[in-house]
């Protein structure tokens, strides 16, 4: 059986993954603030550890995956009085939102999907842990954890409090003891959403909401947390702070990190405008291209995203679909094909979720299929399924990813198909003429036709 490795970025090595306990593995991802569509960058690590979570499920019989919803946050707030509408109403439709578009990426749905604000009675009480273990204190209807409480905090982000000052917007506000110190509760008006607490009316701070909701839902101390690289500090060396001071644990075994997204060479970031929605980007590319290129670079290397990548992502795509639709007839794939444990694709993706040589996989059984003859043609391409399934890729019939798209199209499906049988008809008839005539037009419209053995195919260029 194939040994998991990751890269833990705790002790800045990769290393055997070992779980807590082998009949429940435990991963925690951090999910979207729902205020506006997410882009392309909240978009990876949904893809990234998807696939984690893929091939967990392949190496342990119980596996549970938490992603959550913020949807209590001053960002919320801010959205809901621009637009004139209730936070509730603003939240609701944007978690909506974000679950369309990653099941559009192919993202599995994950075991549990906690909101912030389920969660309130939860963060009150470890927050009230938190002050009578003496890592907190309350000042001015505030709550605030005391970073200089705990000897080791910055052992994630490998920085002192020093460093993490000076490269930290840090609110030096007069009731905090030290600069550093983070909220883990802070006063609502009357007008602003807030709970009652021992602390008076008020709201939790955004850290305390991951802390609360790993508790509730997986336990004191888990396997894997995920997230994007600039979680890193402050959000999750708060959440260790946190977890580990309230509960006396280790909090999280293994940390794990994607890397930036790049726009066209240049660091994405909403002060450069030049980040990209989900929801545009499946306007013109369907979901499968895009998790397709997510996947193309190591989760932990940075991605250039471009529309280069995403023409190589589609025409790979399709040299893989060719490879299933095949030149000499339809074969069924062999049934209840379940991948040996030593499969190159489950090597690949054991060590350190190693898309890009798992991609090479799908391609090289690809070219095997091909090759086959027919006889063999069915277990190679129930085994080729059966692998793109670890990278949730392939999972579409064939005829379908070559007649759909993205793109408006002047014609239809089904007058494609009128075309044909009138072009069929005109061969038949040896109308030679308007037999190609037909197929011109359907070339100019961006349709292309391949006679088989099996009849006339089309796609959509």
């Amino acid at each position: 059986m194939s040994t998991l490795h990751v890269y833990n970025t705790l002790t800045g090595n990769k290393e055997a993954f070992t779980p807590i306990n082998p009949e429940r593995v435990t991963m925690y991802v951090c999910g979207p603030t729902v205020y506006n569509y997410v882009h392309i960058g909240n978009a990876r690590p949904v893809v990234a550890f998807d696939v984690l979570y893929r091939l967990l499920k392949t190496l342990y019989p119980n596996v549970i995956y938490a992603r959550n919803i913020t949807d209590i946050d001053d960002k919320i707030m801010a959205a809901a009085q621009e637009q004139n509408k209730s936070i509730d109403a603003i939240t609701t439709y944007f978690s909506a939102a974000f679950a369309e578009d990653m099941a559009a990426l192919h993202a599995l749905e994950p075991t549990v999907t906690p909101h912030a604000t389920e969660h309130v009675a939860d963060m009150i009480e470890i927050i009230s842990t938190l002050i009578e273990k003496g890592h907190a204190y309350e000042a001015e209807g505030h709550v605030l954890f005391a970073v200089e409480s705990m000897k080791d905090y910055g052992q994630l982000s490998k920085r002192s409090l020093e460093d993490m000052l000076a490269g930290a917007r840090v609110d030096v506000a007069p009731y905090k003891k030290y600069a550093g110190d983070f909220v883990l509760w802070k006063p609502s008006t009357e007008e602003q959403p807030g709970w009652d607490s021992p602390w008076g009316f008020g709201r939790p701070g955004w850290h305390i909401e991951c802390t609360a909701m790993i508790a509730h839902h997986l336990g004191p101390e888990i396997d894997i947390h995920g997230g994007g690289q600039d979680l890193i500090f402050p959000h999750h060396e708060n959440e260790i702070a946190q977890g580990s001071c309230a509960h006396g644990t280790g909090y999280v075994r293994y940390w794990m990190h994607n890397g930036y997204i790049n726009i066209d060479g240049e660091k994405m970031s909403k002060s450069l405008g030049n980040f990209r929605l989900v929801r545009e980007l499946l306007k013109h590319y369907r979901g499968e291209v895009l998790r397709f290129a997510l996947l193309s670079a190591h989760y932990r290397s940075q991605l250039n995203f471009s529309e280069e990548l995403l023409e190589q992502a589609e025409a790979s795509l399709n040299g893989l679909y060719h490879a299933l639709q095949g030149r000499d007839g339809h074969v069924e794939p062999t049934a209840n094909y379940t991948l040996p444990e030593n499969h190159p694709i489950i090597d690949a993706l054991c060590d350190d979720v190693n898309t890009p040589v798992a991609i090479r996989v799908l391609h090289e059984l690809a070219g095997q299929l091909n090759r086959a003859d027919k006889a063999d043609k069915a277990a190679i391409k129930a085994e080729l399924l059966a692998a793109a399934s670890l990278l949730g890729l392939l999972q579409q019939d064939p005829n379908e990813w070559f007649q759909g798209g993205n793109e408006d199209n002047s014609l239809t499906a089904e007058a494609i198909e009128a075309l044909i049988e009138e072009r069929n008809a005109a061969k038949q008839n040896k109308d030679f003429a308007r037999a190609d005539t037909i197929r011109d037009e359907l070339e100019a419209q961006g349709i292309v036709l391949e006679d088989t053995r099996e009849g006339t195919r089309w796609s959509r260029a």
